[in-house]
C-alpha cells in the first residue's frame, strides 16, 4: 500500500503538449503547394473560376480571418515548461529543425510564385493563358505573408549562437530586402526597447500608418550607425565587405538579379510588392509588442532594465504556433537567446486581447486600436499618461483628454 501510495505521488514527467503542432509552424510556407494549387486545379477543372481566383489570395486570407478566427476557437495556453527541464528542452534538435526546414519551404514557394506570375501559360483547366493582375497581386501578397513569417523564423534563429543559424537567419531576410534587421534588432532594439529612443517601440496615441515609416527609417539608420560604430573600433570604415548591413543587403540584390534573369524583368513590381507585405506585417508586429510602454528612469538617469511589463504578451494557441512562441515576448527579452519551445508565459506581464494575427487586424484601423489598447495602457499605469511613452506630436491633446496625475 505504502509503495502505490508513492507511486501515485510521484509526478508524471513534463511533457510539451505543443511538440507535434510544432508542424503547423510550416505550413505558412508550404500552403500554397499543399492546398491552394491542388484545389485551384480542381476547382478549375469544375469550371469554378470564382474560388480558384480566390485561392491566389490565400496568404492573406489565412492571416487576417483564418487564425484569427482559429485563435478564438483553440483559445489561451498558458502552461510553461518547469525550470529543471529546460536544459534538455532546448537541447532537443528536433526543435531547431524545424525551424532550419521553413527555408527551404520558403524559397521553394517564393521560386514556385515567380514562375505562376511570368508563365504565359499555365497546365490549369481555365488558366491556361496565365494569370490576370488581380491574380498575380494577390500571389505577390501570399509570398509576402511567407516572407514576412520568415522575418519571425529569422528572428527566432538570428538570437542564437550557433553560427549556423545565424547565416540562416540572413538568408531568410534576404527575401524581403530587410537584411539589416539582424543587425538593428539584435544590438539595438534589445538595448532600447520600451524607451523613446527606440525606433520600433510604439508610442501611445501613435497610428499604425505614421509609426510604419518611423519604424523602417528609423531602423535602417540604427543598423548603419551601429555597423559603422562596431568598425570604427576594429580600425574599419563602414564601407566594408565586414559591413553586416551591406553584405544583407547584397544578398537580396544577388536573389533578386537571379530571378529576375531567370523570369523576367517584368517580375521585379511583384517582387518589390512581396517585400513590402513582409516588411509591414514585420513592423505591425513591432508596433503592438510595446504600444505605449515604457520602462523608468532611475535615480542615475538609466533607465530601468527591461521587465514583463514592458512588452505585450499572448498566450493564443494558433499564432504562437505559426510565430514560434513570439507572443511570449517578455520571456523572450528577459532571456533572448533561449529557445522557443521553451519561452514561458509570465503573469505579471501586460496581455494583449487576442493574438498578433488578429491585432495586426486591428492596428490596420487607429480609431478602433486606440478604443481597444488606450485604455489598457493607462490601466497599467493607474491611470497616469505621465507615465506612459506617449507619441510627442500628440501629448498636449492626450494630456488634455485624460488629464495629468500631479507627482506627490
Amino acid at each position: 500500500m505504502t509503495t502505490e501510495s508513492s507511486a501515485a505521488d510521484t509526478p508524471r514527467p513534463w511533457r510539451d503538449r505543443k511538440r507535434y503542432l510544432w508542424l503547423w509552424g510550416l505550413f505558412a510556407p508550404t500552403g500554397l503547394f499543399t492546398i491552394g494549387l491542388p484545389l485551384t486545379w480542381l476547382f478549375g477543372s469544375l469550371g469554378w473560376s470564382g474560388p480558384v481566383h480566390v485561392l491566389f489570395w490565400l496568404g492573406p486570407l489565412v492571416l487576417y480571418l483564418v487564425i484569427p478566427l482559429a485563435d478564438r476557437w483553440s483559445g489561451r495556453d498558458a502552461s510553461s515548461p518547469p525550470e529543471e527541464v529546460l536544459a534538455a528542452l532546448e537541447n532537443d534538435k528536433y526543435y531547431r529543425y524545424l525551424t532550419y526546414l521553413y527555408l527551404p519551404c520558403q524559397y521553394a514557394t517564393l521560386v514556385a510564385v515567380c514562375f505562376l506570375i511570368t508563365a504565359d501559360e499555365l497546365p490549369v483547366p481555365g488558366l491556361a493563358d496565365g494569370l490576370g493582375v488581380v491574380d498575380k497581386v494577390g500571389l505577390a501578397l501570399t509570398v509576402g505573408v511567407i516572407g514576412g513569417i520568415g522575418i519571425n523564423t529569422a528572428h527566432e534563429l538570428g538570437h542564437k549562437k550557433v553560427g549556423l543559424e545565424r547565416r540562416l537567419s540572413r538568408i531568410a531576410l534576404a527575401q524581403t530586402a530587410y537584411g539589416h534587421f539582424y543587425v538593428e534588432h539584435n544590438r539595438g532594439h534589445h538595448v532600447r526597447v520600451a524607451t523613446p529612443e527606440d525606433p520600433v517601440s510604439a508610442r501611445f496615441g501613435e497610428g499604425f500608418w505614421a509609426f510604419l515609416p518611423r519604424a523602417v527609417l528609423g531602423s535602417l539608420r540604427s543598423a548603419w550607425e551601429l555597423e559603422r560604430t562596431r568598425l570604427a573600433r576594429l580600425g574599419s570604415g563602414p564601407w566594408s565587405r565586414r559591413n553586416d548591413v551591406l553584405t544583407a543587403w547584397l544578398l537580396t540584390v544577388l536573389l533578386y538579379a537571379v530571378l529576375v534573369a531567370v523570369f523576367g524583368v517584368h517580375l521585379l513590381p511583384y517582387l518589390l510588392l512581396q517585400a513590402v507585405m513582409g516588411i509591414g506585417l514585420l513592423e505591425a508586429v513591432n508596433y503592438l509588442e510595446h504600444y505605449g510602454l515604457v520602462r523608468q528612469r532611475t535615480a542615475s538617469g538609466r533607465y530601468e532594465r527591461p521587465a514583463p511589463r514592458h512588452s505585450w504578451n499572448s498566450d493564443n494557441v494558433v499564432t504562437n504556433i505559426f510565430l514560434y512562441h513570439l507572443q511570449r515576448h517578455s520571456d523572450h527579452h528577459a532571456h533572448p537567446t533561449r529557445r522557443y519551445q521553451a519561452l514561458r508565459t509570465w503573469e505579471q506581464a501586460p496581455a494583449l486581447p487576442t493574438g498578433y494575427a488578429g491585432m495586426i487586424l486591428l492596428a490596420y484601423f487607429p480609431p478602433l486600436w486606440r478604443r481597444v489598447m488606450d485604455k489598457r495602457v493607462l490601466e497599467l499605469y493607474d491611470g497616469d499618461i505621465t507615465r506612459v511613452n506617449i507619441h510627442p506630436p500628440a501629448r498636449r491633446r492626450l494630456q488634455a483628454r485624460y488629464g495629468v496625475v500631479a507627482a506627490e
